[in-house]
């Protein structure tokens, strides 16, 4: 029986304990290495070297039938031969010999296993001596070559030599899911609990590991063995190489990483979603303990997704549904590396900033400048938070303030009062501004710049304050500027950080003691800006949703009939969702019925009435009033504008007549008369599955812009009001609705809840739906209207 190295756990009112296995596992007291060898430089070897260097000290057996005894350790034949269960089984053998040797430790009811190598399905290249899974990129310690020091079948597929039927891996995730056994991989690098002082790897890693409170998973081995060797100030308590994630997912690890009262900070780097359901219920859990997520992602390209698929086999998640997902859970997307890394250290070590705005608003996950300028004239008003910068040159502080508006970050507006405490200390000449450039004589350097910082971090509106400078080595020995930003976080309890414009010039000797003073130093100007903006956006974030919690007057999921003790909304809502159920079923994906079932959610439509001929058109648009827009209703075209299938601007019976005319002998006697909508902006809202997450809602540049401009914004219903408002905001076009050259404004109001009535229909009809286009959304002063929608139904 294990018993965890980790007895006492973080409490949270959401907390959710991992899996026995998943101790057994992370925290193993038993450990076998298949494959050990004594051969210096072999994957064997190395996996010796790692294990027994645990500070845990875990009991360590060894497994390879050619050796009876390594150094001073009894090597077993076979993992048979082991006097019992262990809690994990490290696999450091090729392919051809994975399937024995997970069924042979899931028949002796070993807890877990790491599976290092790629389990491709490849026909073994016989041939010389091959020492195993080493020498290869951790990524992918590849093919599936015999090696003599690890133990396996003759050289041949386990099964299925043909390739028909399951797929190795396929048949590795069965054995173990049959058995309950926790499986980390293929293609991984393994994992350290740093915490927990256990090394599960066989790569050489550093020694002492760096310990902190971030807790990494990625499917990347390269990376996961990067950001152990950053000499950053990002220490963890687990870090994980998860590679293809057969059986044991992210979620998983993240969930045991939670438990861990010293984990302050998720970071993951991923491909492809699995497990979403759990993914959510921790991210859940994250948000409520006010613990940042830092993500990156891979796939956002269809190149990128290509690649993906090429490296492991996996289906990269479509990036709307990770835009979706940050923007729901407040989780901070970072673009790469070295923003991953900058971000890291800050929310690591450095203090967390106050709210920038009273009335907070979370923001997307993902931002792009004038997303976050635009999302708070949506709040309303301007920032009242920002941060502030202070520099030792001019031109580069000019240069700052281009990045940061490129970026949408915000400089907060310094008062009066902080204007003047700056003039006074300030050489004549300099104007006392944010970010503000100090530099003058270069006489007193510490006090000037520690006092600028201090007179800034004092300014209400200031959440966060950065010394940006070159942190070079100093030729002449001068340490004023450390000494500066240290003085200035000793008079402040705000965050405080050194922002370098050029990575390679800062002295490393500087940072690391900076760093050892809690003082993040981030090594690049665009990410350390946009790590800043990443510590203010999550100062205002709102609660995350629960994702096991119903909708509000969500109906019940019989389909049975009304329920005449249910509230009013509820039975209002069973019953429009079971019309609009028939609807589908029936086969209607356009047309007035689809315009009459918007306008049941509370979206406003323009009338429109069937005609199939030119005495009904005629007569229908007698009904409507003149001018009218001419649609063909033919079965089978969906988008109407690519077959010159809208005439607009109908002011009269002969024009009319005439359209239709030319109209049914091109395209069908089928037509709709449509109301003419006033003028606005066109918007398209619309509704997209998504395979791990369900219906999205999408918000975009509307008509023939909805590709041409590619600006959308994507969120997970619900989506109430103000998060409608917000999704608004962050649309490039989103200026435009508040009129331009004299135009008149749209009524944000009204868009804002057609978004939130779409999103009752996704929750409602989402699971009848493939995708629900409402393009274009006519936005202006009166309202905003539907004027056209195409539903696709699931198969």
């Amino acid at each position: 029986m294990t018993t965890p190295i980790n007895s006492k756990r973080a409490s949270a009112p959401a907390l959710v304990l991992p899996r026995q296995s998943m101790l057994a596992m992370l925290e193993a007291r038993s450990v076998a290495l298949v494959g050990a060898s004594p051969r210096p430089g072999t994957f064997g070897q190395r996996m010796i070297d790692e294990v027994t260097r645990s500070p845990a000290r875990p009991a360590v057996h060894l497994v390879n039938p050619k050796y009876r005894q390594i150094g001073e350790r009894q090597c077993h034949p076979s993992l048979a031969d082991l006097p019992g269960p262990v809690d994990l089984v490290l696999l450091g053998v090729p392919d051809t010999a994975l399937e024995e040797q997970l069924a042979l430790a899931a028949r002796r009811g070993d807890r877990s296993a790491v599976i290092f190598g790629s389990a491709h399905d490849a026909q073994p290249n016989p041939g010389p001596d091959n020492p195993g899974p080493d020498n290869r990129s951790p990524d992918n310690p590849g093919p599936d070559n015999r090696s003599p020091d690890n133990p396996g079948p003759d050289n041949r597929s386990p099964a299925n030599p043909d390739g028909a039927g399951p797929s190795l891996r396929a048949r590795l995730a069965a054995i173990a899911r049959a058995a309950g056994l926790e499986l980390c991989g293929p293609g991984c690098m393994g994992f350290v609990n740093v915490r927990g002082g256990l090394r599960a790897v066989g790569y050489t890693e550093p020694d002492p590991l760096p310990a902190g409170p971030v807790a990494l998973v990625t499917h990347s081995g390269s990376i996961f063995s990067a950001m152990l060797r950053t000499r950053r100030a990002i220490g963890f308590t687990v870090a994980v190489s998860s590679g293809q994630e057969l059986v044991t997912a992210a979620p998983s690890y993240l969930e045991y990483a939670l438990g861990l009262p010293e984990t302050r900070v998720l970071a993951l780097v991923l491909e492809a979603m699995r497990q979403p359901d759990q993914l959510r219920r921790v991210l859940t859990q994250a948000a409520e303990r006010d613990i940042p997520v830092i993500l990156l992602t891979a796939g956002r390209s269809a190149r990128g997704r290509a690649m993906v698929a090429a490296h492991s086999g996996a289906l990269a998640a479509d990036d709307g549904g990770w835009e979706a997902l940050s923007r729901a859970y407040g989780v901070h997307r970072v673009r790469d590396l070295a923003e991953m890394a900058d971000t890291l250290e800050l929310f690591a070590i450095g203090r967390r900033a106050i709210g920038r705005r009273a009335a907070s608003e979370r923001a997307s996950g993902d931002r792009a400048a004038s997303d976050r300028a635009a999302g708070d004239r949506a709040a309303g008003g301007q920032r009242t938070r920002g941060i502030a910068t202070v520099h030792d040159s001019g031109l580069e502080r000019a240069h700052a303030a281009d990045l940061a508006e490129e970026l949408g970050v915000p400089f907060a507006p310094i008062s009066q009062a902080t204007r003047a405490s700056l003039a006074g200390i300030l050489d004549p000449g300099l104007v006392p501004a944010n970010p503000l450039d100090v530099w003058g004589t270069g006489a007193a350097t510490r006090e000037l710049f520690a006092g600028s910082l201090t007179a800034l971090a004092q300014d209400e509106a200031v959440a966060a304050v950065a010394l940006a400078v070159d942190l070079v080595h100093e030729l002449d020995g001068d340490h004023s500027y450390p000494q500066a930003v240290l003085d200035a976080a000793a008079r402040t309890d705000k965050p405080v950080a050194v922002l370098s414009n050029l990575p390679s010039v800062i002295d490393p000797e500087l940072a690391a003691q900076l760093r050892d003073a809690g003082i993040p130093v981030l090594e690049g100007l665009r990410t350390g800006l946009l790590a800043l903006s990443h510590l203010l956006d999550h100062a205002t974030a709102r609660p995350a949703p629960d994702p096991t919690a119903p909708a509000p007057d969500r109906p019940a999921p019989d389909r049975t009939g009304p329920d005449p003790t249910a509230p009013t909304s509820l039975r209002r809502h069973t019953a429009r969702r079971r019309r609009g159920t028939s609807l589908l079923a029936a086969g209607t994906t356009s047309g007035a019925a689809l315009l009459a079932l918007l306008a049941e959610y509370g979206i406003m439509t323009v009338r429109a009435l069937k005609a199939a001929d030119a005495p009904a058109a005629a007569a229908a648009a007698e009904e409507i009033g003149y001018p009218v827009v001419l649609k063909t209703d033919e079965p089978g075209i969906q988008h109407k504008s690519d077959v010159r299938g809208v005439i607009m601007n109908l002011r009269g019976p002969g024009e009319l007549a005439a359209a239709y005319a030319e109209l049914s002998a091109r395209l069908g006697r089928r037509v709709l008369i449509c109301q003419t909508a006033p003028p606005g902006i066109e918007l398209a809202l619309g509704i997209a599955r998504d395979p791990d997450l369900g219906p999205l809602i999408v918000v975009g540049a509307g008509g023939v812009l909805v590709e041409l401009l590619a600006d959308r914004v994507v969120a997970l219903p619900p989506v109430d009001a103000a998060g409608a408002a917000q999704l608004l905001s962050e649309l490039r076009i989103s200026s435009l609705l508040d009129g331009l050259r004299g135009a008149p404004a749209a009524d944000r109001g009204s868009v804002a809840s057609a978004i939130a009535a779409l999103s009752a229909l996704a929750i409602e009809l989402g699971d009848d739906l493939e995708a629900l286009d409402v393009n274009p959304l006519i936005c202006g002063p009166s309202g905003a209207i539907a004027v056209d929608a195409l539903a696709v139904r699931r198969a």
